[in-house]
């Protein structure tokens, strides 16, 4: 699913529940071999500006991936391969018009890229400063770029590498 028109809204405490909801969905097809369904991305962060779409990473075994790919698809979803991204599969979906917009993936659990989600998540609720810059950044960019999806990425990716920077991680 591409975005066509970039909308960045302030926080929504919304957002919250339309993760449970879509969570619960994928609890009663997953069962007990998703080892967790996590909630990443700006909607995760409390008080941070976001599109309205709900990132979600379902973690699972290696060896659970494919029996992941088949539960999901059996529910109406649309396993689309890692996009050019390893460690993690992406899904389109349809018939879900009852839930929030969102974003799938199932991603191992030693996955780098699960690993980069979650840490960036984590430290962007424990850092006020870095939050507020990011999401500044985000507004200013959708204001500037609201048909250009690559040039919103584009204008809010120096903030970014300044916050891993700041983490004193790397991820390509």
């Amino acid at each position: 699913m591409r975005t066509k028109h970039v909308v960045v809204l302030p926080y929504d405490e919304k957002w919250k529940q339309d993760f449970e909801d879509i969570k619960n969905e994928l609890v009663e097809v997953l069962g007990d071999f998703a080892i967790a369904i996590e909630h990443v991305g700006s909607t995760s962060v409390e008080g941070l500006a976001a599109k309205p779409i709900i990132d979600i990473d379902v973690v699972v075994k290696a060896s659970d991936v494919k029996r992941a790919i088949e539960a999901l698809e059996s529910i109406g979803y649309i396993h689309e391969g890692n996009l050019g991204i390893e460690g993690r599969e992406a899904f389109a979906y349809e018939g879900k018009e009852h839930l929030q917009t969102h974003h799938l993936y199932v991603c191992p659990e030693n996955s780098a890229e699960l690993k980069r989600h979650l840490a960036f998540r984590d430290y962007l609720r424990s850092h006020h400063d870095a939050k507020e810059k990011y999401g500044n950044s985000k507004l200013e960019a959708a204001k500037l770029y609201p048909e250009d999806i690559d040039k919103y990425i584009e204008y809010k990716s120096p903030v970014i590498e300044e916050i891993y920077a700041a983490m004193k991680m790397k991820f390509n």
